[in-house]
């Protein structure tokens, strides 16, 4: 086993399991399986995680605080116009689904919210709950202003992220079985040109 530092062991640890959760599933996962790929002891995650729930929980939350971090640091102050806001946003969560695990952990998320249904609670109120809110504000603001025509802000932001979903899926189903790989970041932008213009007066 290698010799780790304590504070690197729960974040390798998570992306140990996260691998071994979406190539497997969430069942047919062992703790032994993740330690192994973590290159700990079975005891060690014990050290950090009370059980395999817990284990799970704690990678959505991760995903979840780090992603909602990067996206409100790249929105930044919700000053002047809305149309580049929005790009912006496009942008980084293609950035997110290109260089990161957050497409795996989507997959994981919707396969196991029904057995595991705190965790779909968990991304509900973190992510839905927390990003819709401040996207949908946006849109607001462009349309009081007259930036946007009158629409239903909140249909608004369920249509601007639907496509990142599907980038996601793509990503992590069906790539790994032989579809030909997206251009996610050219479809962020194909996208919020197609929105912008939609939402024009």
């Amino acid at each position: 086993m290698k010799k780790r530092r304590p504070e690197a062991r729960p974040a390798e640890i998570l992306a140990a399991a996260l691998t071994l959760f979406s190539e497997r599933g969430f069942a047919a996962t062992r703790l032994e399986d993740v330690a192994a790929r973590a290159g700990l002891s079975k005891a060690a995650i014990y050290l950090y995680f009370a059980d395999k729930s817990a284990l799970l929980a704690a990678i959505v939350e991760a995903a979840v605080q780090t992603n909602i971090a990067t996206v409100r640091e790249r929105l930044g102050p919700p000053t002047g116009p809305v149309a580049p806001h929005l790009r912006t946003l496009l942008a980084t969560i293609a950035t997110i689904l290109r260089t990161t695990a957050f497409p795996d952990l989507m997959k994981l998320i919707i396969a196991e919210s029904r057995a595991q249904p705190e965790i779909g609670r968990l991304y509900l109120d973190r992510v839905i709950g927390s990003a819709f809110p401040l996207v949908q504000s946006l849109i607001a603001r462009g349309v009081e202003t007259g930036e946007f025509r009158r629409i239903d802000p909140a249909m608004t932001v369920r249509s601007l992220v639907a496509p990142m979903l599907l980038a996601a899926l793509w990503r992590s189903v069906f790539e790994p079985i032989g579809a030909e790989p997206l251009d996610i970041d050219a479809l962020a932008a194909h996208h919020a040109d197609l929105i912008i213009r939609g939402l024009a007066p």
